[in-house]
Order: structure tokens, then sequence, then C-alpha cells
């Protein structure tokens, strides 16, 4: 039953101002007709050399801003400036309940509240505050998964040499929970069940890290029913990959299957497809493949862009821009630009809400493009196709995605 919306974030306050039971609590989503400044917010209690602390993680498009605020005043002010932002769901564990809190249409709340287990109630305040001054990682150093792919060893130590894989998991991880959050309250993806398990597909998965990652922090850290099925053209990554998902017994939810990007066999069709780092004009098969399925979510990070940079060579370059392609590494970075800036374009053309976002820093690797994109089913607009028109036609190129595209239509 609903009740005044006032009286629920009240509600939240009080358990979010409790630095004794609080283990978390988590603003996601939007009312309608506003946008809150944030697109999910983490709250937690750490206890630092000062003091115990509320530590607020708040995730804009790109990444994640971190604060500290001592219980108190400052405590208060920092909850108080949350609960007035336009967020459409609050959910709040302490040691023994969860509370989760939704904004309807007509600005009431629905509220559910029940009992939280002896299992997960015990661990929850004391592990966290525990981590005094260290950035909570959604999957630990010692997490089966990671020792299992290399990249912590038996003792659950990160091994030096993949310290930046860990770096790329960590941050691939913290965007696809926020766009999964995103994607799941819009209602442009369905909630899965365990009778209709998340269908997640990886294009082009090769070592599978991100895979497994994902599969993980879906499961464990999420708690949703998951299938995974990775892809990737090499025997052996699937007999690599299939005999890590057996070692850690997942082989039920995790399926590797050997073929082509563009026609390989899956299970199902996906609710989320990945294509991360696939070289080249991969990335546009697994985007032509998505849109094939009308993937309602896609995360695609590209790889090399060989295909744009050739046609750029050659093709004239227009005026005034030549100093743009006259030295071959300003050519090659514009190529990356100016092939994800298509991809995205051609997404909105057929239906998507396209962001382009940084994946990990630029100082741990070069490829660091994110494209993410929801299925709106949204008509193009003029303008849109005018402008991808008048693009293509100024520096003489065609678009990959585009001729797949066509080919399938034709």
């Amino acid at each position: 039953m609903a009740e005044p919306l006032q009286r629920a974030l009240s509600r939240v306050r009080s358990l979010a101002l409790d630095d004794q039971n609080l283990v978390r609590a988590l603003g996601t989503g939007r009312r309608k007709g506003a946008v809150p400044r944030w697109r999910r917010v983490e709250l937690r209690y750490v206890d630092l050399k000062s003091g115990r602390h509320l530590q607020v993680t708040a995730y804009d498009d790109t990444q994640a801003h971190t604060s500290n605020h001592a219980t108190g005043e400052d405590c208060a002010r920092a909850v108080d400036a949350l609960l007035g932002e336009p967020f459409g769901n609050w959910h709040v564990d302490t040691a023994t309940e969860t509370h989760q809190v939704r904004v309807t249409k007509k600005l009431e709340a629905l509220v559910h509240t029940a009992a939280r287990s002896a299992d997960a109630a015990a661990p929850g305040t004391a592990q966290q505050r525990a981590h005094d001054r260290v950035k909570p990682r959604l999957l630990a150093e010692d997490d089966p998964v990671l020792v299992a792919l290399g990249i912590s060893d038996h003792a659950g130590r990160v091994k030096p040499s993949r310290q930046a894989k860990l770096r790329q998991v960590e941050e691939f991880l913290r965007i696809l929970g926020p766009a999964l959050d995103d994607a799941l309250e819009s209602g442009r993806l369905r909630a899965p069940t365990q009778q209709q398990p998340l269908q997640v597909v990886d294009l082009g998965c090769g070592n599978a890290y991100l895979t497994f990652a994902a599969h993980r922090y879906l499961t464990a850290s999420r708690a949703l029913p998951v299938h995974v099925v990775g892809v990737d053209v090499k025997e052996q990554s699937r007999r690599h990959s299939s005999r890590l998902a057996a070692e850690l017994d997942v082989s039920e939810s995790m399926t590797f299957v050997r073929g082509d990007i563009g026609t390989a066999a899956v299970p199902h069709e996906p609710d989320l497809v990945l294509a991360l780092h696939a070289c080249d004009t991969a990335t546009d098969d697994a985007l032509a493949r998505a849109v094939d399925w009308r993937a309602p979510l896609v995360l695609a990070a590209p790889c090399c862009h060989h295909d744009v940079a050739a046609q750029l060579r050659r093709a004239a370059t227009p005026p005034p821009y030549p100093l743009l392609t006259r030295h071959g590494i300003l050519r090659e970075r514009f190529a990356d630009t100016l092939t994800d800036a298509m991809r995205a374009a051609v997404l909105r053309l057929v239906g998507y809400r396209v962001d382009v976002v940084e994946f990990v820093e630029s100082r741990h690797t070069p490829r660091n493009t994110l494209l993410r994109a929801v299925r709106t089913g949204a008509a193009p607009s003029e303008q849109a196709r005018a402008e991808l028109d008048d693009l293509t036609r100024t520096w003489g190129v065609r678009p990959r995605l585009v001729e797949l595209l066509d080919a399938r239509s034709s």
C-alpha cells in the first residue's frame, strides 16, 4: 500500500543516520519528470583514524566520486542533500532488515521491509568498516574467480603483474552495475527470475576475464539469476573457459561456444550483450548482432579501428582539416574518435539511447572508450539522420556497421 513519500524518506533518513546498524543504503533511478544529479549513490559507515564517518560514493556517467562525512551535523547534511535528490528508489540494508522504497508516478512511496538472515547480517557492518580508507571492491581480491583467472595468487593477493587487469575488471563492473539498474528501473529490461534468468552474451570473449567477472558480480554480489554465454572464434578459448567454468562449479549458468560473432548459435536471445575489446570491425559485427536481437542493453568497448583509418588514408581530407590527418599518429587517433562517433549515431538511428563513456583511465590503456546503449525503440529524428549523412559524406567514409545493417535489411 502506498504511503506519503516524506514519511518514507524520513524513515530512510533515520536508518541512514544509524551508524551502529546501517550496512548499506543505495539510491538509484529517477522520479517521473525529474533527473537526480547522480545516477546512483551508495552510503556506508567506515572507521577512519579521525573517527567514524559516513562514506558516500556517487556515480555519474563516467566515474565514482567518494566523500566522507563525520557523524553528526556533517553526516546529517549529506544525507538530507541526497534524500532531496529525485531518486526513484532507495534500498537500505541494516544489520537485521532490508528496506525498499519505490517512488510511484503519483509521488507516493511503496515500502517493503523484510528480515535479513543471520548469515547475511552477521558480517555486514564489521566487515565494511574494517576496510578503513580502502576503496571498496566489487570483487574481493581473494574471490575464487580472480584466483582462478590468475589475477590473484592462491593466498588471495593480487599479483603485481595483474594490477592493471584487476583495475579493468573493477571499472567494467562499476559501469555494468548502474547500467543494469537503470535498464531494470526504467522497464527497458525485464526483471530476471529463476525460471527466466537474465540472458547475457559476451561476443568475442577471448580469455573471458570480464565474462567470468560479470557472471560472478551478477550472481554473487547482485544475487540475480543469470545465464552467460561466451562466444569466441577460437576452439582453444572455448575449451579453456569451459574447463574453468567446471572448476568453479558454474557450468550450469555459463556456456561457451565456438563461432563467428555474426553467426554463432546461442541458446537464447540475450537481454544484455557484451562486446569487450573485439578487434576492429568485430565490434561492428557484435553491435549488428545485438541490433538483430533487439537486445535491451549493450555494453561495447571497441579495440583497434583500422577500417576507418584505412578509409581516411584513401580519401581526400576536406578543408580546413588536413592538419588532422597529415601525421599518422593523429590520423589514427582521429579515426578512433570518428569510428565510435559513427557507431553511436547508427545505434541511435535504430532505436537505442547511447552514451559514450570512459572505460578505464587512459594512463592504463589507450583503448578506454565504452559504448553504453539501451534500447528504447524510439524512431530516429530527421536531424539525427542528416548529421550522420553529413559526417560520412564530409570525410568520405562509410561505417562498417551501416553496411552490416543494410545487408540484413535488404
